[in-house]
């Protein structure tokens, strides 16, 4: 069963970064702004949609653990897993706003962060499976 959750937070790790993020893809980014909204009032607006791809990239992810623990009843655990989560979406914020903003580092390497965090994160919480 681990196994087979681990395959699939990788798979929705793939749904999210690639299908799911539609618009946010863009506007996660301060070119896009700059290019199109380049009034004073917009400058930070590429920060909330980098948040929100980071979110729900991290609830897709933590999906089947999130199953696990309202299925047993295991929410004595719900702060290692808020913690689990909170450091997930700082994470994935810091990293494709090294990707897309910064120009730092290239999809490779972002892929490679965002699968260990996937990994990482089924370590911590596949006791709780």
């Amino acid at each position: 069963m681990k196994t087979i959750t681990l395959l699939t937070m990788l798979f929705l790790h793939i749904v999210d970064d690639y299908y799911l993020q539609g618009v946010l893809a863009k506007l996660k980014q301060k070119k896009f702004w700059q290019d199109n909204a380049p009034d004073k009032l917009y400058r930070y607006d590429w920060l909330i949609a980098l948040i929100e791809h980071a979110f729900s990239w991290t609830f897709m992810i933590m999906l089947p653990i999130t199953y696990f623990i309202v299925q047993n009843s295991q929410y004595a655990n719900i702060t290692i897993y808020m913690i689990v989560f909170i450091l997930n979406v700082i994470i994935h914020a810091i990293t494709d706003n090294l990707k897309c903003n910064k120009f730092k580092i290239n999809l490779v390497i972002d892929q490679v962060i965002h699968i260990t965090q996937v990994v990482i994160t089924w370590i911590c919480m596949s006791c709780y499976m």
